[in-house]
């Protein structure tokens, strides 16, 4: 079973990691709790999406399909086992606190992008850790440069995630397709897992990696 964890949660080519601008304002909420607010996806041109946060909340489409506590129990996803050890932790751990994501879901995620190597460049110029894009980079205020630090490279790939969450309402499987795709692939085939042999493997590869890490109630 995936253990579903986030708080909260626009199209190019088929590349990976093809992401393009995204302006959503996060709604305030106490940490550890559902971010519920509701999204509201204007269509200006037929290639151009712009995203408003709505001020008043309401509910997921489906609540229960990513949230901080799993349906076996009170499991805190910041104290982990399974996470202990792993490389880049108290960055993992505090982005992913701040931002209401499971750690272990960004530990899935960088296991699947660069296998933890933090000087990985991908052909199509992704950088680090996450194979987070310039242009991604430039959107949260970060240089090409930059990108190569674990720090910034995990600030900018967990915000850029947590707002694709938001964006998809909860939906981890679109949520993953438009970091690997670009949020607008998403949308353009119907907000479905857009049909590039890349992208279709990609999200299964970081579910896989993400039931392994996932927290566990272990019964006593």
């Amino acid at each position: 079973m995936l253990g579903a964890v986030l708080a909260c949660a626009t199209l190019i080519a088929p590349a990976a990691h093809a992401q393009t601008p995204l302006r959503a304002e996060r709604a305030q909420r106490p940490a550890g709790v559902l971010d519920a607010s509701r999204y509201k996806l204007v269509l200006k041109q037929p290639s151009a999406y712009k995203l408003n946060a709505a001020r008043d909340a309401g509910a997921m489409r489906d609540r229960a399909a990513y949230r901080l506590r799993p349906p076996w129990g009170p499991v805190d996803p910041y104290a982990n086992p399974r996470l202990a050890g792993k490389p880049y932790h108290a960055q993992v751990i505090e982005t992913a606190r701040k931002h209401a994501l499971d750690p272990a879901l960004v530990y899935a995620v960088i296991a699947a992008e660069s296998n933890y190597d933090p000087k990985a460049v991908s052909a199509k110029g992704a950088i680090g850790l996450m194979q987070v894009m310039p242009d991604t980079g430039r959107r949260y205020g970060r240089r090409h440069a930059e990108l190569h630090a674990p720090d910034a490279n995990i600030g900018v790939g967990v915000r850029y995630l947590a707002e694709l969450l938001a964006l998809f309402e909860g939906d981890l499987e679109l949520a993953l397709a438009g970091y690997n795709a670009g949020e607008h692939a998403v949308i353009r085939h119907g907000r479905k897992v857009p049909p590039f042999a890349e992208t279709r493997a990609y999200v299964p590869r970081v579910l896989r990696h993400y039931e392994r890490l996932a927290p566990r109630h272990e019964a006593g």
